[in-house]
């Protein structure tokens, strides 16, 4: 029988990994074997720096926490090295950084399983999903999209003034 403080401290571990899922917008759970503490050091960085939690994880308690948050079907990929990539505001970043990761590690660094908004993804939609722009490229594409219409009136409707011999917006005289 384990001792009652070490059984509390588990439980506390688990509690707090259950929140972190239930939180998260988006999870991906890596095996990290074989990676050396600069490659790490660098992945820390950049996931960090995407405002993305990540932790080794034991695999038992990991399995308590997924079992609590209804995601028993990732049971299977819990044993020998597992890491945890989670985030409560991009839910692509993880995904993102974690694929080039192991794009450039090869079989160093794979993902073994991934969930987004509580449900368990395919390998096809984690490969979808990795290709992805970032949440700001994707705001960056939309909001270009919506202004193209606006300035294009602009440049014709300037075409429009220099040709009937007004002077163009930008070069217009201030008034005195």
């Amino acid at each position: 029988m384990p001792n009652a403080k070490v059984l509390s401290e588990k439980q506390a571990v688990v509690a707090a990994l259950v929140e972190r899922i239930k939180n998260a917008g988006s999870g991906v759970l890596v095996d990290y074997k074989g990676i050396n503490v600069a490659q790490d050091t660098e992945l820390r960085a950049e996931l960090r720096k995407n405002d993305v939690e990540y932790s080794v994880i034991k695999n038992t308690l990991t399995r308590f926490a997924l079992d609590d948050c209804g995601m028993k079907e990732l049971d299977p990929v819990l044993h020998g090295t597992t890491a945890l990539a989670t985030s409560t505001g991009d839910p692509i970043a993880p995904f993102r950084i974690i694929s080039d990761y192991s794009d450039k590690l090869n079989d160093v660094f794979n993902i073994k399983a991934a969930f987004m908004d509580g449900k368990v993804l395919s390998d096809a939609e984690i490969k979808e999903i990795s290709a992805l722009p970032s949440k700001d490229a994707l705001y960056s594409q939309v909001f270009g999209t919506l202004l193209a219409p606006i300035t294009s009136l602009a440049v014709v409707l300037n075409q429009i003034a220099e040709k009937n011999g007004a002077a163009p917006a930008a070069e217009a005289p201030a008034a005195e």
